[in-house]
């Protein structure tokens, strides 16, 4: 590929992935979903009638709409129309094993961007400024990437997403109104921006080729100046991001993110980036990964603990000012709670009554420790 040495810092080539790459049969969305979306689609998943419910609303939320915009207004993907982004769709459904290939569009935007969308078929829309920008392997990723969503049914989520951000606009004026629906806006984009993460691995695992999925988040964030940019620099752009500033700061990153539906590029490619060095990455490439025939039991508490654990480690991991403040509040919390216990059951440090004797202690009548 012509822009691979200039996106390797090294200056070495890097060869163009076979194209036997491998294919994971039946393989569960839970492999590669990030430990909070994961814990919520299970929960999710298993409540009687959710399937149902959401479809019945298909009536009030605006897919058929959508669809027909769709048709009537972008280019259907297919073998006479964008050949080459129709063999990437049939690719990357065959590598996940999705059973249906949802429809695809080219919709004419210069903003890069992709999604997918639906609530009885997921579609999957691409724009030209996105078409455009990135190579082929750069592509097969996205692609990847919006098939990934399919497959874990994030397209709902998105499509209610879209209806209740547009309802906050119309009963904005409405003060307990707006409130409440830019609450579960909220939610459902903290929700989303996890989605993003997991839909990232899905596309590692379409193309399977950690570098070109970096670069195609690098494009995103800098446009199609390959020859100016270098991917390991941008990794050390997520690195200082995270470390970097005061607790100001900290507040500040927070307030940006709150209004979008997708977390940052380079955070994005550093989280992508750590996937593709973990243990859990190389057992799916060995073929060992959750079956989607094994879905229907999952444990909701086990996916809650995985969150929590994930979120915990995060803290623990964080360079950031305000996590490290959480962990001396919570070192600090902890120190007291011990020296409340200690005050209320009369024990000291060692863990020993204060004015009852030991295994060993004083007996009946002796001195007493101090």
């Amino acid at each position: 590929m012509s822009d691979s040495n200039a996106a390797n810092g090294s200056g070495a080539g890097e060869s163009v992935p076979a194209r036997d790459r491998k294919r994971f049969p039946d393989i569960s969305s839970r492999a590669y979903e990030h430990p909070a979306d994961r814990s919520a689609l299970v929960a999710l998943r298993k409540l009687s009638g959710f399937d149902t419910v959401f479809k019945a609303l298909s009536g009030l939320l605006p897919e058929r709409s959508l669809r027909l915009l769709f048709l009537s207004d972008s280019v259907r993907v297919g073998p006479r129309q964008f050949a080459h982004l129709h063999t990437m769709l049939l690719d990357a459904c065959y590598v996940l094993d999705l059973p249906k290939v949802p429809p695809m569009y080219v919709t004419q935007d210069p903003v890069p961007n992709a999604m997918c969308v639906g609530l009885d078929e997921p579609v999957i829309v691409l724009t030209t400024g996105l078409v455009e920008l990135l190579d082929e392997e750069e592509m097969r990723a996205v692609v990847g990437h919006e098939v990934g969503h399919a497959l874990s049914g994030h397209a709902v989520y998105r499509t209610i997403l879209l209806f209740l951000t547009n309802m906050a606009l119309k009963v904005a004026w409405i003060p307990l109104g707006g409130m409440a629906v830019t609450a579960i806006v909220t939610a459902l984009r903290e929700w989303f921006r996890k989605s993003e993460l997991s839909a990232d691995r899905a596309g590692l695992l379409v193309g399977q080729d950690v570098r070109a999925s970096l670069r195609g988040l690098m494009k995103l964030a800098g446009g199609n100046h390959l020859h100016e940019m270098n991917v390991d620099a941008f990794l050390a752009q997520a690195e200082e991001y995270e470390a970097g500033g005061d607790l100001r700061d900290s507040v500040l990153k927070i307030l940006n993110l709150l209004p979008r539906s997708h977390p940052f590029a380079t955070v994005r490619a550093a989280e992508l980036k750590r996937w593709a060095e973990s243990r859990d990455f190389q057992r799916i490439m060995d073929g060992h990964y959750p079956r989607r025939s094994e879905d229907r039991d999952a444990s909701v508490s086990d996916s809650f603990r995985q969150s929590a654990n994930h979120y915990a480690d995060s803290v623990r991991s964080s360079k950031d000012p305000l996590m490290g403040l959480v962990r001396d509040i919570a070192g600090g919390a902890n120190d007291l709670g011990s020296k409340l216990r200690d005050t209320f059951t009369g024990r000291t440090g060692g863990g020993r009554p204060k004015d009852g004797p030991g295994e060993d202690g004083p007996k009946e009548g002796g001195p007493k420790e101090s």
